[in-house]
């Protein structure tokens, strides 16, 4: 493709600004994970001319033993993360999901500033769940843990730094001189002699070249995005109306289902009349599938949400809740209350255990505090689509555990994950609630949908569902007994919490230790006041209630006790 017959005119400020050589190196931090990988990359031309730029993770299996040949990479997609369109519009593919905290704008902006991209052409997705997509230092596709960035920000400058690396030497090739002599501006490279061309005319050429061993990261202080105020990617179609969120979301056949929970979480449906539901207009099919914490529910399928709403209105139900532990929140309080007089599992003990009780009562302070179970209540209700094919399926949903909930639906419909096509949607809030372990809603609309054969089959969770669902910040309950010295500070500090473990019985279960949630006491045993004698402990007691992180998690409840 040849440059442009009406040569750019180079920018005011002249000369650009020299750049570090840093080396490549692997993001990973090997104390923090047990997964190794080696990060390279692969360019490509597409069909329309433009440039596909992909970072490749080739992650071995955690089990694989020591001096074993290495497991065979994984085939990634060649347009992992850049794609730059003959029209100038640079498309960055953002490996998280979007609810609001900013990622799909500070990604970008990350990536863009290493490639000194016109800011005003960059397009930013949301990243199909796929393993080139998972977060470098978990080994899994999600967003939490505020590690976004912490986890992303040198993946996002090697790959913005590699593209220009790519356009720079197509640009010096065509001009017979060498990348030194040339200079990158709002995707825009200059030669010495007053040539320019655009990033979008030298994409074919540059896909063709040869990814560098090394590449040139800025100096910070010459960040021309990162740190500064930059309007967000997202906020225009937020205030319009334009953007689509995952319950907006409309395909041609598509219907809407709705389920019909038991009244007590594991319960079973005993039976069901369905006549009535049945005769709303647009409900298409009545039945039963499998609900979380082994109970089952009934699904009404209909041609929109109302009729499938007004459907399970009409349903007559009995359940069977034999044998299920009905939760009652007045007598965990009083349960909570007497554990919490006890010492459990021992997450600190650091000076003497028993020093608060050779304080003085007059100086000493006992305290409780209780917490209650909180939904997240989002402001997107939750929802998934789903469509199977039979041999495949494509879903669609806001999560924040692509790579789990990606797995959940393939093993409800039988199929291998990578049978399965998932697109991360916009989503409307979470706090937490889109990163279930299990997947719930996900399996439920699978199930749904291997009913509804070739039919896209979106399940809704009505406000009132997720109320009622579970899921909940755990009910907490802290017990602190002070003593306070002779010079006004606390010299003895004994503290224990109730409450149920959040990743107990979940992939994440690995996190314990010694019998005890770190999620639980986070914020209490890390303080950073300087109590001599100091001892927390901590209590799990399993509840017939699903619970999840809630944002900021422990730090919920511990902060205020703690203050």
């Amino acid at each position: 493709m040849s440059a442009s017959a009406k040569p750019l005119k180079p920018p005011r400020n002249g000369s650009s600004k020299r750049r570090r050589t840093m080396p490549v190196t692997n993001t990973n931090t090997n104390n923090l994970t047990l997964i190794s990988r080696r990060n390279f990359l692969r360019a490509s031309v597409t069909a329309a001319g433009g440039l596909l730029l992909a970072l490749y993770l080739d992650s071995p299996s955690a089990a694989q033993e020591k001096g074993q040949p290495p497991s065979k990479p994984n085939a990634y997609p060649p347009d992992a993360f850049i794609e730059i369109r003959p029209d100038g519009k640079i498309v960055i593919q953002v490996n998280r999901l979007e609810f609001g905290q900013g990622v799909q704008t500070a990604l970008p902006m990350i990536l863009a500033d290493e490639m000194d991209a016109d800011w005003t052409q960059v397009v930013a997705e949301l990243a199909p769940a796929a393993d080139v997509y998972k977060d470098p230092l978990f080994g899994m596709q999600m967003v939490g843990g505020s590690g976004s960035i912490a986890h992303s920000f040198q993946q996002y400058r090697e790959l913005g730094a590699r593209a220009r690396a790519l356009l720079v030497a197509a640009a010096a090739a065509r001009w017979r001189i060498t990348p030194e002599q040339c200079r990158t501006e709002q995707s825009v490279i200059y030669g010495p002699s007053g040539q320019s061309a655009r990033y979008a005319e030298l994409a074919g050429e540059a896909a063709r070249g040869t990814v560098p061993a090394s590449v040139r990261l800025k100096n910070p202080s010459d960040f021309r995005l990162v740190g500064k105020r930059v309007k967000r990617l997202d906020s225009g179609p937020k205030c319009d109306g334009s953007l689509k969120f995952g319950l907006d979301l409309s395909l041609t056949n598509m219907k809407v289902a709705v389920v019909a929970h038991p009244p007590v979480f594991g319960a079973k449906v005993k039976s069901f009349d369905d006549k009535e539901a049945r005769a709303v207009e647009g409900v298409r099919d009545v039945f039963e599938i499998p609900v979380a914490r082994g109970g089952t529910g009934v699904a009404i399928v209909a041609d929109k949400f109302w009729p499938a709403k007004q459907g399970r209105e009409r349903l007559k139900i009995e359940w069977d809740s034999a044998g299920v532990e009905r939760a009652d929140s007045s007598q965990l309080s009083m349960k909570y209350r007497e554990l919490a007089r006890t010492t459990g599992n021992v997450a600190v003990a650091r000076g003497d255990a028993q020093a608060v009780e050779r304080i003085a009562a007059s100086r000493r302070l006992v305290a409780e505090y209780e917490f209650p179970y909180l939904a997240h209540a989002a402001m997107e209700p939750l929802n998934t689509m789903v469509r199977f094919d039979g041999d495949r399926a494509e879903v669609w949903v806001g999560s924040q555990f692509q790579t789990g909930d990606q797995a959940a639906i393939a093993e409800v419909l039988r199929l291998k994950p990578e049978q399965v096509t998932f697109h991360t949607e916009m989503a409307g809030g979470g706090f937490g609630r889109r990163a279930t372990p299990d997947s719930h809603v996900q399996r439920e609309t699978a199930e749904i949908a291997r009913r509804m054969r070739a039919v896209p089959v979106k399940l809704v969770w009505t406000r009132e569902d997720d109320v009622r669902g579970g899921y909940y910040r755990p009910m907490h309950l802290h017990r602190v007994e002070v003593g306070i010295g002779v010079d006004g500070l606390p010299a003895a500090w004994r503290h224990v919490i109730v409450g149920q473990s959040i990743i107990a019985d979940t992939p994440f279960a690995m996190m314990m230790k010694d019998n005890i949630d770190p999620t639980t006491v986070e914020g209490v045993n890390d303080t950073h006041y300087d109590i001599p004698n100091f001892h927390v402990s901590a209590h799990h007691p399993k509840v017939n209630v699903p619970v999840l992180w809630w944002r900021s998690v422990g730090h919920t409840h511990t902060a205020f006790v703690m203050e």
